[in-house]
C-alpha cells in the first residue's frame, strides 16, 4: 500500500511551503482539508493563507519564527473557513522549518495537514488556546511583547504597541489604559472604542462600584468571563458597558515597586474562560506594560522639563536686523537631558550694533545647563553695558571663574570651564570684530559659494584664568556673504575631528548658498540624519555632542563679477608655526583653481615671502590674498607687508646655499610680482593668471631648495 494512501485513510495530508518563492505544494488530501480543488497541485501563497482564520494566522508565524530560530518542529492548530469566514473544520500542523537562503529569513515548511475534532461549545476546553503547542507560542509572543514594550520611547508609543499585541488564542477587541490623578479615576489611552465613548469613565471617583476602581484599590486582578458575572458584581456601572456587546473582560492591576499606578483592561467580543495559562500571559503583559508605562512617563516628564528648560534658555532670534538675515539651530546630545552646555545668542547693543554670541560649556549635564544660563545671562549684562568684545570676554572669563571653584574635587561641583566667540556686527558697513575664547573660529561664505575658514585670533577658553586677554580680529562681510558660527558638535560629531568634520561640511555650505534656513536644516541633517551613520569619521569614539550654529549673511546687490575672494592673516616673529596656517588658507580659498600646479606654486611662494619676512627683520608679516574676476578667468593676487624699509635684493645662490633662492622664485612662477614701499615699511607681493592650460616650469626642475 502506497504512503499517500495511508496518509488520505487517516485524513493526513502533505504541504511543502515556499516562504522565498512563495508557493505552497500540497497533495489531493491536503488541498480537500483547505477546501482547495481536491487534486495534486501548486498554490499561490494568498490562496491557501485566505484559507487560514485570521487570528490562527498571526499566532502561527510566530510559533515558525520560533521554530526557524531552535531548529525544532512547529507544531499548532489552524481553523480553516470558507469565503464569508465561517469557520468548517480544524486541522493540526506538524512540519520542520528547512532554511534556504543566506540570510536565515527565506525557508521551506515541510509537513502534515490532519483534521481533528473541536470540543464541543461550552466546555472547558472550548475555548482553550488554537495553537497545539501552548508553551511554545505563550513563549514566542511574549518574547515579542517584551521587546516591543522596552523599545517604546514615550506614553504613546507603549499604548500602541499594547493595542497592537496579538495574545494567543484570544486576543482581545477592546483596550483601555487607567491612570489615578488624586482621588479619580482617569484614561490614559483607549483602543477599540469610538470617540467619545470613554466620557463616563474620565473622570471617575475612585469608591465608584467599577473594576477598573475596584483593582486599584485592592490591587488584585478581576476576572469577569460572562455578562452575568460582570451585572451581578457591578450592577451600578453595568449600564455603562452593556451598550459594547462584549463577553468577557479583564482588569488588571500595573504595579511598580508595590504601588498600583494604574488599570489595565481587556475586553473580548466572545468568551474567555481564563484558564491558568490565559491568566499567567495576562499577568506577565499587564507587569511589562506596568514597567513600559513607568518609564515612558519619566521620559515624558524628563523630555517636558528638558524641553522647557531649553525654550527658557534658547533665544528667539527676534525682529529683523536692517540688511541682514540671521539663522539658527541648537540640537542637544542624542542622550540624556535634552539641554546641555551649549548656546547662542544675538544682543543688540546700545551703539545700534549686533552682537552675535556662541559658546559650549564643558559637560553634558543638569549643571552644565545652569552654568551656561548664568554665562549667557552675565555676557548679555556686559554687551548691554557697551563693553567691546575683547572686554566682554575678559569680564565673562572672571565671571567663571568666580562662579565654579577650581579646587572642588567633586565632579559634580568641580570647576568648568567655556568656550565661547563674540562677535560685533555693524549692519551698515558688514565689519564684524569678532573676540574669540578657545572656540572654533567662523567659516565666511564668499558670494560665489566658496567657504573658508577665517583664522581669527584668540584666548584662553573662558573659566581658566581670572584675568586673560582676549585680541579682536576684524571681518569684512560684503553684499552677498555669509558666517557660520558653530559649536565644535557640529564638526567632530561622528567620530570626526576638525579636520575630516570639515570636509564633510564644506560642500553642504557650498551647496546651498540661496536659504539661510534650508543650509541651517542641512547642517544639522548631515551630523544628525541617517546619512551620518555611513560618513563616520576616523576616530572610533562616537559620543555624542550638542550642536548650536548661527548663521549671518549680510545682504544687498551682488556686484558682478562678484567681490573678490580674500583672506588675511598675521603672523609674528614668535609664532612661526601661522605660515602652515597661511599655506592652508590659500589652499582654501584656491581649492577650486583651474590648475593644481599653480595653487601649489603660489603655496610655495607665500613660504619663501613669510619666511623672508621672519628671517630678516624683527616685525610681524601681514598676509592678504584675493582672487577676483570670472571662473577659469581669475586673477591671485598676494600681498606680504612688513615694517621693515629694506627692500629684498636678488640674488645667485651656490648649490649648498641655504637661501636667497626667494625672488627666483618669483620670477620663474609668478606672472607679475612687484616691491612697493609703504611709510615705514613695504609690501612685496605677486599675482598668478588662472588659465585652462597655464605654460608654467616644471617645479621639480627647480633647483634643490
Amino acid at each position: 500500500m502506497r504512503t499517500e494512501d495511508v496518509l488520505a485513510a487517516t485524513a493526513t495530508g502533505l504541504w511543502r511551503w515556499d516562504n522565498e518563492a512563495g508557493t505552497v505544494t500540497l497533495d489531493a488530501e491536503a488541498a480537500r482539508l483547505l477546501e482547495l480543488p481536491a487534486e495534486p497541485g501548486v498554490f499561490r501563497e494568498s490562496e491557501v493563507r485566505a484559507r487560514f482564520h485570521p487570528v490562527d494566522w498571526n499566532e502561527i508565524m510566530g510559533v515558525i519564527s520560533l521554530a526557524v530560530a531552535e531548529g525544532t518542529l512547529a507544531e499548532a492548530r489552524l481553523r480553516i473557513v470558507d469565503g464569508d469566514g465561517r469557520v468548517l473544520r480544524t486541522v493540526r500542523s506538524r512540519s520542520k522549518p528547512v532554511p534556504g537562503g543566506d540570510d536565515g529569513r527565506d525557508y521551506a515548511l515541510i509537513g502534515t495537514l490532519q483534521e481533528t475534532v473541536e470540543p464541543p461549545p461550552g466546555t472547558a476546553g472550548a475555548q482553550a488556546a488554537i495553537t497545539g503547542d501552548w508553551r511554545r507560542s505563550r513563549e514566542a509572543f511574549l518574547l515579542d511583547a517584551g521587546r516591543a514594550l522596552a523599545e517604546a520611547g514615550s506614553t504613546t508609543e507603549v499604548l500602541r504597541v499594547a493595542y497592537s499585541l496579538s495574545m494567543p488564542g484570544f486576543s482581545p477587541d477592546g483596550l483601555a489604559v487607567f491612570g489615578v490623578e488624586g482621588e479619580r479615576l482617569t484614561i490614559v489611552g483607549q483602543h477599540g472604542h469610538t470617540l467619545g465613548d470613554e466620557g463616563p469613565f474620565t473622570d471617575m471617583p475612585l469608591e465608584t462600584d467599577y473594576p477598573a476602581t475596584e483593582v486599584i484599590r485592592t490591587g488584585r486582578a478581576i476576572y469577569l468571563p460572562t455578562p452575568d458575572d460582570y451585572r451581578s458584581r457591578y450592577p451600578a456601572t453595568w449600564p455603562l458597558v452593556r451598550r459594547f456587546g462584549r463577553r468577557s473582560w479583564a482588569f488588571l492591576p500595573l504595579i511598580v515597586s508595590g504601588r498600583t499606578m494604574g488599570t489595565w483592561m481587556a475586553g473580548f467580543r466572545h468568551p474567555v474562560s481564563f484558564s491558568p495559562d490565559e491568566r499567567s500571559v495576562l499577568t506577565t503583559v499587564a507587569r511589562m506594560l506596568a514597567q513600559a508605562l513607568d518609564r515612558a512617563g519619566a521620559a515624558d516628564t524628563e523630555r517636558e522639563l528638558s524641553l522647557g528648560l531649553q525654550r527658557s534658555m534658547m533665544p528667539s532670534l527676534g525682529p529683523g536686523i536692517p540688511g541682514m538675515t540671521v539663522a539658527a539651530r541648537y540640537v542637544p546630545t542624542g542622550g540624556g537631558l535634552q539641554v546641555g552646555g551649549d548656546w547662542y545668542d544675538l544682543i543688540p547693543l546700545p551703539n545700534g550694533r549686533i552682537a552675535l554670541v556662541i559658546g559650549d560649556v564643558q559637560g553634558h549635564d543638569v549643571r552644565a545647563a545652569g552654568i551656561m544660563g548664568q554665562l549667557r545671562i552675565a555676557l548679555r549684562a556686559y554687551a548691554s553695558e557697551g563693553h567691546r568684545p575683547d572686554a566682554v570676554l575678559s569680564r565673562a572669563s572672571r565671571f567663571l571663574c568666580g562662579l565654579t571653584d577650581p579646587h572642588e574635587g567633586d565632579e559634580a561641583t568641580a570647576a568648568r570651564f567655556a568656550t565661547c566667540l563674540y562677535a560685533e556686527a555693524d549692519p551698515e558697513t558688514g565689519v564684524l570684530d569678532i573676540a574669540r575664547a578657545g572656540h572654533p573660529d567662523p567659516v565666511v561664505m564668499t558670494a560665489d559659494g566658496t567657504a573658508v575658514i577665517r583664522q581669527t585670533e584668540g584666548g584662553l577658553p573662558l573659566g581658566i584664568e581670572a584675568d586673560t586677554d582676549y585680541p579682536t580680529t576684524q571681518v569684512v562681510l560684503e553684499a552677498g556673504q555669509t558666517i557660520m558660527l558653530c559649536t565644535d558638535g557640529l564638526i567632530e560629531t561622528g567620530g570626526h575631528d576638525l579636520v575630516t568634520g570639515w570636509v564633510r561640511l564644506r560642500p553642504i555650505l557650498e551647496r546651498h548658498t540661496d536659504d539661510l534656513e534650508k543650509l541651517a536644516d542641512a547642517l544639522v541633517q548631515a551630523v544628525h540624519g541617517p546619512g551620518s551613520h555611513y560618513t563616520t569619521g576616523p576616530l572610533p569614539d562616537r559620543r555624542e555632542d550638542d550642536v548650536a550654529v548661527l548663521l549671518l549673511r549680510r545682504e544687498g546687490p551682488v556686484t558682478h563679477p562678484p567681490a573678490p575672494r580674500r583672506t588675511a592673516l598675521t603672523i609674528a616673529q614668535a609664532e612661526p608655526e601661522r605660515i602652515s596656517v597661511a599655506r592652508q588658507q590659500l589652499r582654501e580659498l584656491l581649492h577650486d583653481w583651474a590648475d593644481p600646479d599653480q595653487v601649489d606654486a603660489a603655496v610655495l611662494l607665500l613660504s619663501e615671502m613669510a619666511t623672508n619676512v621672519l628671517v630678516h627683520t624683527d616685525g610681524d608679516a601681514l598676509m592678504v590674498a584675493q582672487a577676483g574676476g570670472v571662473p577659469g578667468e581669475r586673477c591671485l593676487r598676494v600681498d606680504m607687508s612688513d615694517g621693515s624699509d629694506e627692500l629684498p635684493h636678488k640674488r645667485s645662490p651656490g648649490e649648498m646655499a641655504s637661501s636667497g633662492r626667494g625672488l627666483v622664485l618669483m620670477e620663474m612662477l609668478a606672472h607679475r610680482w612687484g616691491v612697493d614701499p609703504r611709510g615705514a615699511g613695504k609690501s612685496i607681493w605677486f599675482e598668478l593668471n588662472e588659465a585652462e592650460e597655464p605654460a608654467l616650469p616644471d617645479l621639480d626642475a627647480l633647483p634643490d631648495l
